[in-house]
C-alpha cells in the first residue's frame, strides 16, 4: 500500500486505527485454524458505515483489494487475504441499541459478538436464536455473511431467519440502509437475503436488526448413547419433528472419551455414538421426553438434567469437542451437509479414505444431526497429507449427495470445489452478481470464486 493511501484512510478512521505493523499483520492474515496463511499491507478499523464506506472508496480508486474481517472465526479461510490486501476490520462496529421487546427485535452493529447479542436479549427475558461454541468472539456481521447456523438451528434456523434488517456498504462507497418496522414488507427485492451468505463479496455489512425469541420457561437436557450410528439418526429424525425439539446434536464417542481423559469432563454415558437432545416449552417436557425415546436402540441409559446445573454438565459433552479437536495440533476441517440416509455410510467411507491417506489421523464427527449439517475434525493430519486427502474427502462429500459447505461458507479453501454442489448456469449468475455490485473484483477477492 502506498503512502498517499494510507495518509487518506488515516485522515478517514484516525491514525490509531490503520496498523502496518508486520507483525500485527503476520497474526491477521492467519486463519483460525492456523492452517491457511496469507499476507496483508494493512490494517484498517472503521468506526461507522460511513467509514466503512469511504474506506472502501479509497481502496477502490486505488486499485488495492479489500478483505473483510470479523471474529475472524472462519474456518475455511475467509479472512486470509492472497493479494496484500487491506484488511477492514469491524470489531470497532460494537454498538447495541435497545431490546424492542414488544417486536422482539434488536439493533446492533456488525461487530457485536453473539454472546454479547444474547446477553443483551437474556436481560428482556428472550432468546437469540443463533448460538455457536465460538459465541464470544464470532461476530454477527460475520455470522450473517456466512449464514450460520449452530446450536439451536433446529428450533429457530440459520441465521439468515434471524435477520430483519441490515446496513450495507456497497463496493462503490455507497450505503444500503434496508430496514422496516412492519412485518409484512415485500416491497422490491429482499435485498437483505442477497448479502446474508455472500461471504462479503457483495458489500460490507455494518450493522443488523435482529429477531430475538420468547425464552422457554421449561427445558430438559439428555445424553442418549448408541453403538449404531443408524438407530442414532433413526432417533434424531423422529426427534426433529418434535414440537419442543430446542438441540439435536451428534457426538462422537471418540470425543467424549479425549474430553474425558483431558479435559475431565465426565462422559455420561455409554456408546460409539452420542445424542444430545434438549426440548423447551412452556411445560414440563420429561416426559414428552421419554416418549419419544420409546423404542430407541439406546446403548445403555440416557443421562437426563431437569436442572441448569445438570444441563449445563450435559452441554459440556457437546461443546468440549471445540477443545478436544485442538489437542493434536491445527485440525483439517470439513464442513459438511448430507442426506440424513447417507450419514452411515459417509461415516465408514470418510474412515477407510482417512486410512489410506493419513492412516495415524482421527476423524472425529460431530454436529448438527437435525438438519445433516455435520463438521468431520481430522486430527494428526500433516501438511502432506492434507494435499491429497482434501480433494479425495470432497468427492466422497458429493458422492453421498452432500453439500461442500454447510454453515461455514466456501470461503478461499472451498472455491475449488463450487460446481460440485452448484450448476455452471448457477455459478455464472452469481458471478454476474458480483460484478454487477464489484466489477473490479477487489472486495474478498479470494472468496468463493477462482
Amino acid at each position: 500500500m502506498n503512502s498517499t493511501l494510507a495518509e487518506r484512510l488515516r485522515a478517514i478512521v484516525g491514525a490509531g486505527h490503520v496498523v502496518t505493523d508486520p507483525d500485527v499483520l503476520a497474526g491477521r492474515s492467519t486463519d483460525y485454524t492456523g492452517r491457511y496463511r496469507g499476507r496483508a499491507s494493512a490494517l484498517v478499523r472503521p468506526g461507522s458505515a460511513d467509514e466503512v464506506a469511504e474506506v472502501l472508496r479509497e481502496c477502490r480508486g486505488a486499485g488495492v483489494c479489500v478483505t473483510v474481517q470479523g471474529g475472524r472465526t472462519s474456518l475455511v479461510a475467509g479472512t486470509v487475504p492472497e493479494h496484500d490486501d487491506v484488511l477492514l476490520s469491524t470489531e470497532r462496529l460494537t454498538e447495541i441499541g435497545e431490546v424492542d421487546a414488544l417486536e422482539r427485535r434488536i439493533r446492533v452493529g456488525a461487530g457485536v459478538t453473539a454472546a454479547a447479542v444474547q446477553r443483551a436479549a437474556g436481560t428482556a427475558g428472550l432468546v437469540f436464536g443463533v448460538d455457536l461454541a465460538a459465541r464470544d468472539s464470532a461476530t454477527v456481521g460475520g455470522m450473517a455473511a456466512t449464514n450460520a447456523g449452530g446450536l439451536r438451528t433446529v428450533r429457530y434456523g440459520n441465521m439468515g431467519e434471524q435477520v430483519i434488517g441490515l446496513d450495507v456498504a456497497l463496493p462503490d462507497g455507497s450505503v444500503v440502509h434496508r430496514h422496516s418496522h412492519v412485518r409484512a414488507d415485500n416491497t422490491g427485492y429482499d435485498l437483505a437475503s442477497l448479502f446474508v451468505g455472500a461471504e462479503g463479496t457483495l458489500g460490507v455489512i455494518t450493522g443488523l436488526d435482529l429477531r430475538l425469541h420468547p425464552a422457554p420457561t421449561h427445558r430438559v437436557t439428555a445424553v442418549c448413547g448408541f453403538d449404531d450410528l443408524d438407530a442414532l439418526v433413526a432417533t434424531g429424525r423422529t426427534l426433529r419433528d418434535t414440537e419442543s425439539i430446542a438441540a439435536l446434536e451428534l457426538v462422537d464417542g471418540r470425543a467424549a472419551a479425549l474430553a474425558a481423559e483431558h479435559l475431565d469432563v465426565p462422559v455420561p454415558t455409554r456408546g460409539d455414538w452420542l445424542l444430545l437432545i434438549e426440548l423447551a416449552g412452556e411445560t414440563d417436557l420429561t416426559e414428552r421426553l421419554a416418549d419419544a425415546l420409546e423404542g430407541a436402540e439406546l446403548s445403555g441409559e440416557p443421562a437426563v438434567g431437569v436442572d441448569n446445573t445438570a444441563q449445563q454438565r450435559l452441554w459440556q459433552v457437546r461443546e468440549s469437542t471445540a477443545e478436544v479437536v485442538g489437542l493434536f495440533g491445527p485440525p483439517l476441517k470439513f464442513d459438511v451437509s448430507l442426506p440424513l440416509s447417507a450419514i452411515r455410510a459417509f461415516s465408514s467411507a470418510a474412515a477407510a479414505l482417512l486410512l489410506d491417506h493419513a492412516p495415524d489421523a482421527i476423524g472425529v464427527l460431530f454436529g448438527h444431526i437435525g438438519e445433516g449439517n455435520l463438521h468431520l475434525n481430522v486430527l494428526r493430519c500433516n501438511a502432506e497429507q492434507e494435499a491429497h486427502l482434501y480433494a479425495a474427502m470432497m468427492k466422497l462429500i458429493a458422492a453421498h449427495g452432500g453439500n461442500v459447505s454447510s454453515e461455514h461458507g466456501v470461503g478461499s479453501r472451498k472455491r475449488a470445489y463450487l460446481q460440485m454442489s452448484r450448476q455452471d448456469t448457477d455459478i455464472a449468475a452469481m458471478r454476474t452478481i458480483k460484478a454487477a455490485f464489484d466489477p473490479t473484483g477487489y472486495l474478498n477477492p479470494a472468496v468463493l470464486f477462482d
